[in-house]
C-alpha cells in the first residue's frame, strides 16, 4: 500500500462490477463512503459503521468484507463485487435473489444487500451447507424487520436443503 500524507488526495482505481473505475479521495475514506458517494454504487448499504450489522457488505476478489471496515485504498486495483452487479440481463433475478423473492425474505430491504453478498461468496466457496452453516453466516447479519425465518428459508432454497419454493407459510 502507497503511504500518502492524510490531507493529500489520491486517485484510486478499481475494478466494480467488472468496470474499470476510478476516483480521487481522501487516503481515509471508507470503502463503503466511497462505492456509495465516489463511485455511484448506492446499493451497499451503511448501517451500523463497526462491522457489526453487515450491511455493508461487498466483495473483493470474490471475497465477502465489511466495506465499513475497509479503506477505499485498500482495494486499490481489485475487483469490487456489490449487490448491483447480481441480476443478470434485463433485470433477471439469480437463484439467491428469486429465492429472496419467492420467500418474501425482505421487508424494508436495508439488509438485504449484505445478505446477499455474504451468501454470494459463501454458496460459491460452500454449496451444499447444512442449515446450521447458513444460520451461523446469517448470524453476521441484523435485519430488524422479518424475524429472520423467509431469510431462512431463502438461504435453504438457494442452498439447494429444500424441495420447494413456495412461499414461507404456504399451505401444502
Amino acid at each position: 500500500m502507497r503511504r500518502v500524507n492524510k490531507d493529500q488526495k489520491v486517485r484510486i482505481s478499481l475494478t466494480l462490477n467488472g468496470r474499470k473505475m476510478s476516483a480521487e479521495t481522501e487516503p481515509r475514506m471508507l470503502l463503503s463512503d466511497f462505492l456509495r458517494h465516489s463511485l455511484g454504487a448506492t446499493g451497499t448499504h451503511v448501517g451500523c459503521e463497526h462491522g457489526v450489522c453487515g450491511c455493508c457488505t461487498v466483495q473483493i476478489d470474490g471475497t465477502a468484507v465489511r466495506s465499513c471496515l475497509t479503506l477505499a485504498m485498500q482495494a486499490e486495483d481489485r475487483a469490487v463485487t456489490t449487490v448491483e452487479s447480481l441480476a443478470g440481463p434485463g433485470g433477471t433475478l439469480n437463484k439467491l435473489q428469486q429465492a429472496f423473492r419467492n420467500h418474501h425474505a425482505l421487508q424494508c430491504g436495508f439488509c438485504t444487500p449484505g445478505i446477499l453478498m455474504s451468501f454470494t461468496d459463501f454458496l460459491a466457496r460452500n454449496p451444499k451447507p447444512t442449515e446450521e452453516e447458513l444460520r451461523d453466516v446469517l448470524g453476521g447479519h441484523i435485519c430488524r424487520c422479518t424475524g429472520y425465518a423467509g431469510i431462512m428459508a431463502a438461504l435453504k432454497e438457494a442452498a439447494g436443503l429444500t424441495n420447494t419454493n413456495e412461499p414461507t407459510g404456504a399451505k401444502s
